[in-house]
């Protein structure tokens, strides 16, 4: 690559010898295809052995995860702007510091398996496969958006995604009816429910966890334990906190949340026993959220702004990879500062369009309500206001 370089260069100054030429060396000689890290130990419930702590990463894999990773910092940060703005409205939950759980998890995960998690959806809307522009979008109410401006922050949608879901813990069994249609269809293709620390003692988690097992559907049921249940820490809200051996009869793995390698690895060790047959797995990622629960919570009252302070600086998912990735030459600092300003330039020209993109026209109000339904007549907000269905 570097002699390739070196025979342009030199055949552009033979072609213009009075000319003045610079050329910047940059380390790329030293940059490796492939490296070896070891992650946090796992704990295992029901497991005679779990995921390895030797983990391999290729360069490009790598620049992938931190590029993904950015890119949900930089377009949570961009809507949190927006709703301070008043531009978005209504509910907005961010994902910011719980990068690595989506991105590591996508990274296990085929394009044919299914994912369903609670209404933190931004980021997993983004992992599988919807840009940012349709996500802002989205959260802007345009018709531009992922759901036609329709869904908002909790209720967004893409390819094998089915949400963004609203109601606390709601998410877990639809996701076992996934898993029971994959499996009634011969496929070798796995679902994931995901679900916070605050809903994982509701009573339908449990009952899910029953089926699962009863009929060995190939579901991934992940904790994501940020510490929190909107204000309450999970040592206050729950007489067990090994969220992973919740399923009792159902085995189970914790990892680290904070790592996407570590969170790659656990997936796919979950991935490959439900393939196999084996049933459910119940998968605890032990994350932080750096914002509030939501945009209205300022996140502070219950905790102190040093804990958060110092999850930033010692615990963060991006700043964890980018300093390992550089300390083990997969790849030089201003390659991933490059990717940096190519990831802030990409938001702020999503920003722009999501406030500009045209709104939903007030017709779209009797639109999408039932799939292959003759037309029918909708009330509106009042009794004078009707429209025909489409």
């Amino acid at each position: 690559m570097l002699s390739c370089a070196a025979r342009l260069v030199r055949a552009q100054i033979q072609s213009k010898p009075t000319a003045c030429w610079v050329v910047a060396a940059r380390g790329y000689a030293d940059v490796v295809e492939e490296t070896t890290f070891t992650t946090n130990e796992y704990a295992l419930h029901k497991l005679d052995e779990g995921p390895s702590q030797s983990v391999t990463v290729t360069r490009d894999d790598a620049l992938k995860y931190y590029r993904q990773m950015q890119t949900i910092r930089r377009m949570e940060t961009a809507a949190g702007n927006l709703y301070k703005s008043k531009v978005i409205r209504g509910f907005c939950h961010l994902y910011s510091g719980q990068e690595a759980c989506a991105v590591g998890m996508e990274a296990a995960l085929t394009p044919d398996d299914h994912v369903i998690t609670a209404y933190r959806a931004h980021g997993w809307t983004y992992t599988r496969g919807v840009p940012p522009v349709n996500i802002l979008a989205e959260l802007t109410g345009r018709k531009t958006g992922c759901a036609k401006g329709k869904g908002g922050s909790m209720h967004m949608y893409g390819n094998n995604f089915y949400g963004g879901n609203g109601i606390v813990g709601a998410q877990v069994p639809l996701g076992a009816g996934i898993a029971l249609a994959l499996k009634y269809n011969g496929s070798n293709n796995v679902c994931v429910a995901l679900y916070g620390d605050g809903a994982a003692n509701q009573g339908q988690v449990f009952e899910t966890y029953n089926m699962a097992k009863l009929w060995d559907l190939p579901c991934i049921f992940v904790c994501e334990n940020n510490g929190y249940g909107m204000g309450t820490a999970v040592e206050r809200a729950s007489a067990s906190t090994d969220y992973y051996t919740r399923g009792d009869y159902v085995p189970g793995l914790r990892a680290d949340g904070m790592d996407v390698l570590a969170v790659r690895e656990a997936t796919r060790f979950a991935a490959e026993w439900c393939r196999s047959g084996k049933g459910p797995m119940v998968l605890e990622v032990a994350t932080y959220r750096y914002h509030g629960h939501s945009m209205s919570d300022p996140g502070t009252t219950y905790r102190p702004r040093e804990e958060i302070q110092e999850m930033r600086k010692t615990r963060d998912p991006i700043t964890g990879l980018r300093e390992r990735m550089i300390s083990a030459n997969l790849a030089t600092a201003e390659e991933l500062k490059q990717i940096d300003l190519d990831v802030r330039a990409e938001i702020d020209k999503a920003v722009e369009q999501a406030k500009t993109d045209p709104e939903l026209p007030v017709e779209e109000m009797y639109t999408d309500i039932f799939v292959d339904e003759p037309p029918f007549k909708v009330r509106g907000t009042n009794p004078f206001m009707y429209g025909m269905s489409k």
